[in-house]
């Protein structure tokens, strides 16, 4: 039997309300993660190392450096027919943008059209973990389903965040029901403490999906989203299945990040992940050379620390340290540095992460911080020790105490 045609597609067009002031001037998707990389670039390696080499991504919200991140990064050979294609809201069907996840896959119908795929895989672009999508594929047509969604484990007390799947008593690859945020969950009969939640992945037959979010369309109480409306319509047909995320074996996953998978969906969130990567044994490991992670920056020098002199020492321990990234006479511990990003004499960086071309000038402090790109901490100012003065500042600081400065802040004070 023929290989069969896959489309990938990756929904980029996430707002990403509960991460602001991050997302203030860019898309959930083009958050930067982990020093060089961004969100996005997790879903689009993972389809890449799958080895399914057409894939459109799907943009919508303040996506200027997510289409300019995708397009000089994600290059294909076009000789060989494959590509990485960022395509934006385009109101073909109407005089609206994307109304949700299903909508904006309605919406590029002429895509899937003109590449008649037998298969859609459909990934978010805002989640950090590996996943081998071809396992997913294969374990889908061997089911017979029309619709597979990838779900993961979760302690049953959290059920009432996901979108939780049922399965079917007789037959466990089979959706008996898909409920959302449900505060009465049934555990797992080989784990009743585990729930199946949905990680926002979906593997389909291009026919029934073309069906299904045409159907949808025409739908008026609809929410026209993919976790929502799409997949509780395949249950209903009895033709929903689940893949389990354990079943998925990644080349090079250790025990300890083989199951890792997080929704980045809040500023907490997004830091405790960035703290993940600096473990001396990482919860999620940056350094799989057999499932590559993807991005774009090249040409940047190495990273450099200079002054060795009493009480100037120039250094980072327990830290992520980018090209480019120059540390004068300053003190790094548990942090994630970006590139561009200088450090002077004296100052101290703990337990934070800095984006891009952020300045720490000396005698500055920054502790449990998020510092968005090109700012200037000045001279002796101090960042995330004082809570309220942090906030009289206009920073956000979050439930669980870390400061975020927004992208080209002024501090003077």
């Amino acid at each position: 039997m023929a290989a069969p045609r896959v489309l990938a597609i990756v929904l980029a067009g996430g707002e990403g309300k509960r991460l602001m002031p991050l997302t203030a001037h860019r898309a959930k998707p083009a958050v930067p993660f982990g020093g060089i990389y961004r969100l996005v670039d997790f879903a689009l390696s993972n389809v890449i190392n799958s080895h399914y080499l057409h894939v459109i991504v799907l943009t919508q919200y303040k996506s200027h450096s997510l289409d300019r991140h995708v397009s000089k990064t994600w290059r294909m050979s076009p000789l060989l027919g494959n590509y990485v294609a960022a395509v934006p809201a385009q109101q073909r069907v109407g005089k609206h943008w994307y109304l949700g996840s299903a909508d904006a896959i309605y919406q590029c119908l002429n895509i899937i059209e003109d590449e008649r795929p037998d298969i859609v895989v459909v990934v978010g672009a805002d989640h950090v973990y590996r996943m081998d999508f071809s396992q997913m594929v294969d374990a889908h047509i061997a089911s017979g389903a029309e619709f597979t969604v990838a779900a993961i484990r979760q302690p049953i007390e959290e059920a009432d965040q996901f979108g939780v799947i049922e399965v079917d008593p007789k037959d466990p690859t089979r959706i008996a029901a898909f409920r959302e945020k449900p505060t009465d969950p049934v555990g797992l009969v080989d784990s009743p403490g585990e729930i199946l939640a949905s990680m926002g992945n979906y593997v389909a037959n291009a026919d029934a999906l073309v069906a299904a979010v045409t159907r949808d369309a025409e739908n008026a109480t609809s929410r026209h989203d993919m976790g929502g409306d799409i997949a509780p319509y395949f249950v209903e047909r009895g033709t929903a299945g689940v893949y389990d995320f354990l079943r998925n074996d990644v080349p090079g996953s250790t025990p300890r990040d083989r199951d890792y998978w997080r929704d980045v969906g809040t500023l907490d969130a997004y830091y405790e992940a960035n703290t993940d990567l600096i473990a001396i044994e990482p919860v999620f490991n940056l350094y799989n050379d057999e499932w590559p992670l993807f991005t774009g920056y090249t040409g940047l020098p190495p990273a450099k620390f200079v002054h060795a002199g009493a009480g100037r020492l120039g250094h980072a321990a327990d830290s992520i340290v980018s090209p480019g990234v120059v540390v004068s006479g300053a003190t790094v511990s548990g942090s994630v540095l970006s590139p561009g990003v200088r450090l002077h004499s004296w100052a101290q960086v703990t337990d934070s992460v800095i984006m891009d071309n952020v300045h720490v000038e000396r005698y500055a402090q920054v502790h449990r911080a998020i510092i968005d790109k090109n700012v200037v901490v000045p001279e002796r100012v101090r960042i995330g020790l004082d809570h309220e003065h942090d906030r009289a500042r206009g920073f956000t600081v979050t439930e669980s105490g870390i400061t975020v400065v927004p992208k080209g802040a002024v501090i003077t004070d």
